[in-house]
């Protein structure tokens, strides 16, 4: 159950991770580069200082490792060039109705060989947990492409699409966040089952990354319009809080007994219908077609047979001297 909580915590997060932090954009006059500065300030704050307070006060089991430190920064960094990939796509003109039911249809299927590649678990994955997750992949591209257009009418001008730079960009946010999870689980572990401290180690190279690269863009003159405003910064400060708590529920998520196989799975799938809901709650859309609730149902199918079907990996092999004496006495009688 309380696995379960932590992966609705982060679908919840980052569902609304895009809407919240689009209002901090639209409040700065569309600038892309602010925002991203606002949210790795936002992410020092809850990844860093709350998570040091809070281990300093109460303490957890694990200890800071060299391994552990190197597993975990890479892992902030793959989450870092996440971000920064969807922003690359979308500056080159990449449109978001194509950008990311890639990004979330392709991220999970990358985690799940990653995780299977790094546990060496071929053998302990079943036909039926491959259908699932093809079907929650499937139900998330569905939803994504089939959600109701804004009601918006004229515009602004169109930016000329680059194609090969915007198929670059996505594929290095699916490659990076499909790797994010598999390898912040692998920090933990080699940490001996801690969860804060691989999530600040993460979570600092990540802050480290976009504080670097905004602040290098703004200072090149790469963004010369928009311009900081009280309530774009608030907005994208809410962004950056939702962006960091997600992070925290799939390290609650793993310590509570969750597997990168179906967590990342399942927060990749059910993140961007909580996105679609929250688009069609603040801004006025075309009604819902079939196909969209179709494609709800697929994720919701298909996320019950990943959980169902789920290695649950190979139980603790028992070393006791019996045991031992007891094998030894088999042997020598054959």
């Amino acid at each position: 159950m309380k696995t379960i909580m932590a992966i609705a915590l982060t679908v919840c997060c980052w569902g609304i991770y895009g809407p919240v932090l689009h209002q901090g954009q639209h409040a700065m006059d569309g600038s892309r580069l602010r925002p991203f500065l606002c949210v790795g300030i936002s992410y020092f704050f809850i990844a860093i200082v709350a998570a040091s307070v809070f281990l300093w006060i109460k303490g957890e089991k694990g200890q800071w490792t060299a391994s552990g430190i190197v597993w975990s920064l890479i892992s902030g960094a793959a989450g870092a060039l996440g971000a920064l990939g969807i922003i690359m796509a979308l500056t080159f003109g990449g449109a978001p109705i194509y950008v990311m039911p890639i990004v979330f249809g392709g991220a999970p299927v990358i985690n799940s060989f990653v995780t299977i590649v790094l546990a060496k678990t071929f053998k302990q994955i079943s036909p039926l947990f491959y259908a699932g997750l093809i079907v929650v992949v499937a139900g998330a591209v569905v939803v994504m492409v089939f959600k109701p257009a804004p009601l918006v009418k004229g515009g602004h001008g169109k930016v000329e699409t680059q194609l090969f730079w915007v198929i670059a960009s996505t594929m290095l946010t699916v490659l990076s966040w499909g790797t994010y999870g598999a390898v912040l689980h692998k920090g933990q572990a080699k940490m001996h089952g801690s969860r804060l401290r691989p999530y600040m180690e993460a979570e600092a190279r990540e802050i480290a990354l976009k504080l670097r690269v905004a602040l290098a863009a703004l200072g090149a003159g790469w963004e010369a319009s928009g311009g900081f405003d009280f309530s774009g910064v608030v907005w994208s400060l809410a962004g950056g809080c939702a962006g960091a708590l997600g992070a925290l529920g799939i390290i609650l998520a793993f310590t509570t007994g969750g597997k990168p196989v179906y967590v990342m799975p399942l927060v990749f799938s059910g993140a961007p219908v909580v996105n679609t809901f929250v688009t069609l709650a603040t801004q006025k859309s075309e009604p819902p077609s079939e196909l969209f609730y179709a494609g709800l149902i697929l994720v919701v199918v298909g996320a019950v047979v990943v959980l169902a079907f789920a290695p649950k990996g190979k139980p603790p092999v028992s070393r006791s001297a019996d045991t031992v004496e007891m094998t030894t006495k088999t042997i020598i009688a054959d």
